[in-house]
């Protein structure tokens, strides 16, 4: 069998399933398991699928809405850092919350094949990580937004009344000295009550979100744990970061040293030290 038929063969099995193990692939393709392996590391590189312990999980397209799409190709390697970076920060076993937006959808592509609890309102967040056996995924419900595929609105924020989370992963429109800010209003209120949830917040936005002020404030940067970004914190807006003791993550991009460190820019307090402060 060519390589390239085995491989399409591999990715179909994988892709009408969601997942396969490496034992499964020997047994449908007929041939060694070094084989596979090879295969799945090349479909890995291709983005096509996600190599776990023991087998692999599709990580192909994800049927993303008309205002997520525009975004989506924007920053791409930048991005996908950041969702590297991020997922990194998040331990097996843990539970997270996903907002919706294209660097968030990375974090989860990284988190594919991770042992976590997932919370969302995003359906593409959903649809991809649907695929792995591996993860819990509870889905928030809501008035569904039809330009980017996120539940909104007073029926998500109900949903999320009684839920609690290690971590809250939001992107973000814009960032400037007084605060995080996002576009729509909906969002915004919905993104509060994701806030309330987790004992962490992190922030995932690319160098491009620094300057820039959007419709509607979400919070200041004092109530931001982590930052992860894909370069320095530009000298503007770097006193108000560290006067707000946010911890910076400075991701390393594809084929590039990690970052000498997390790039500490001021006394990391946790929330409730916030508080009390």
């Amino acid at each position: 069998m060519l390589v390239e038929t085995r491989r399409r063969r591999l990715l179909d099995l994988v892709s009408r399933q969601g997942s396969a193990t490496l034992e499964e692939l020997v047994r449908t393709l007929r041939v060694s398991e070094s084989t596979v392996r090879r295969d799945l590391e090349a479909l890995d590189l291709a983005g096509s699928v996600k190599r776990t312990h023991g087998g692999a999980v599709y990580a192909g397209e994800v049927r993303a809405m008309p205002a997520l799409e525009d975004r989506s190709s924007t920053a791409v390697a930048e991005k996908q850092a950041i969702g590297r970076a991020t997922a990194a920060l998040i331990e097996d076993e843990e539970s997270v919350l996903l907002d919706g937006g294209t660097t968030t959808l990375e974090v989860a592509r990284a988190l594919l094949g991770r042992r976590v609890q997932v919370v969302t309102n995003s359906l593409p967040i959903a649809q991809l990580l649907a695929s792995s056996q591996q993860t819990d995924l509870i889905l928030i419900g809501g008035y569904i937004y039809p330009r980017t595929g996120v539940a909104l609105g007073p029926l998500a924020i109900a949903t999320m009344t009684g839920i609690r989370v290690r971590k809250v992963v939001m992107g973000a429109g814009g960032i400037v000295a007084d605060g995080v800010y996002n576009s729509n209003l909906l969002l915004v209120e919905t993104e509060r009550q994701m806030m309330a949830c987790g004992q962490e917040v992190v922030i995932v936005a690319d160098n491009t979100k620094f300057g820039r002020m959007t419709l509607s404030r979400l919070c200041g940067l004092d109530e931001i744990h982590r930052l992860v970004t894909d370069r320095a914190v530009p000298s503007p807006f770097r006193e108000a970061v560290e006067g707000a003791g946010v911890r910076v993550e400075v991701a390393a991009m594809a084929g590039q040293p990690a970052a000498n460190g997390s790039a500490l820019t001021g006394p990391h307090r946790t929330k409730n030290e916030r508080t009390e402060a």
